[in-house]
């Protein structure tokens, strides 16, 4: 079968490799469409540690059961429709035990450490199913809307635990795919008023196409204060800080009222991840500043909720499917900006 294999650093390939083969706990799946992450991109200019080359990349894919293992759990038949909380916990650490499986000791990727859905066909692993990663999705919701379901996952994620208000107010941080998702998502979940901070001209100019209320750009006016105008003089309820530098993740307590959240949605590189934070803005304001990672299946199933009811626009977000082994034309569209989420096909 056709797959993107990871090689190395600048070093993807469109590979023939064998077909996978089902165990008997596991499911195999025919893949309807699978999307490119940031970090999939990242890993195509810089490599990632985590992988073990040569390996399948995707962990953002949909597809439809093709098989099922005589002993696999769940009750997924052939033709079911699924998505997964493709980072698979261990289902036995402190974390696991709590339901913070995003959060397990020991977790194993799809695309990471496992074959990934960048292909005809992939296997989902005995304890994916054991452990409640693997959610149906609707049949007839579009493959290129479901496949986006693991990156709104991590925005319901990031959303649900600012404990938002109806109508509350929420800036968002970078005007990237990730950002305008949590902005979608929080106006799915109640939010009044939606901001959101961008430099980028691209960027800025994609994100008119969505339900936002105030665009700032930062490089042109005093964001701190256009958000205290906005806001009677008491800052957002929420901040979601989903660019991946230090200087708004520093500048974002400025920007809440008191008692407001802080979330540092995005990550920043490993050698340079230090911030220098303003602590008698977190003190005197009562404030509570807290990250967000990946996601569990619960919230996979929010996601595709609100897919599928529309209340997440996911065409506008998936600005572009290409065949799958246009993958390279694809990063290209992801570094230019010009693309929010480009969907491979098979």
């Amino acid at each position: 079968m056709k797959a993107i294999v990871y090689h190395g650093p600048r070093d993807i390939r469109v590979d023939d490799v064998p077909d996978p083969t089902c165990g008997e706990r596991e499911l195999l799946v025919e893949v309807d469409a699978c999307a490119v992450c940031g970090t999939d991109l990242k890993t195509f200019h810089h490599g990632n540690p985590r992988i073990v080359p040569p390996l399948t990349m995707g962990h953002e894919f949909t597809g439809r059961v093709a098989r099922a293992g005589a002993k696999a759990v769940g009750g997924f038949a052939p033709g079911d429709r699924i998505v997964m909380a493709t980072s698979i916990s261990c289902g036995k650490c402190f974390y696991c035990r709590r339901g913070w499986t995003n959060l397990c000791v020991s977790l194993a990727p799809m695309g990471f450490t496992y074959p990934g859905g960048m292909a005809e066909r992939v296997v989902i692993p005995a304890q994916a199913l054991e452990n409640g990663h693997v959610v149906r999705t609707p049949p007839d919701m579009p493959a290129e809307h479901a496949a986006l379901a693991e990156p709104v996952s991590c925005a319901v994620n990031s959303i649900g635990q600012c404990d938002l208000d109806e109508g509350a107010t929420v800036l968002v941080l970078g005007g990237g795919p990730l950002g305008l998702m949590n902005a979608c998502v929080a106006r799915a979940m109640g939010a009044g008023k939606i901001m959101l901070s961008e430099i980028g001209p691209p960027r800025l100019a994609q994100a008119q196409g969505f339900e936002i209320d105030v665009l700032v750009n930062p490089a042109k006016e005093d964001l701190v204060e256009r958000v205290l105008a906005e806001t009677d003089g008491l800052g957002a309820d929420a901040a979601i800080v989903a660019a991946p530098a230090a200087q708004p993740q520093e500048q974002a307590v400025h920007l809440v009222r008191k008692r407001g959240t802080v979330v540092l949605f995005a990550s920043l590189p490993k050698d340079n991840c230090t911030l220098q934070m303003d602590s008698r803005a977190i003190h005197y304001g009562e404030l509570r500043v807290i990250g967000t990672s990946d996601s569990t299946a619960r919230h996979v199933e929010q996601a595709i909720a609100l897919l599928a009811s529309g209340r997440v626009p996911a065409g506008k977000l998936a600005t572009h499917v290409l065949p799958l082994d246009e993958i390279h034309g694809a990063f290209e569209l992801m570094k230019s900006g010009e693309a929010l989420r480009v969907v491979v096909r098979p």
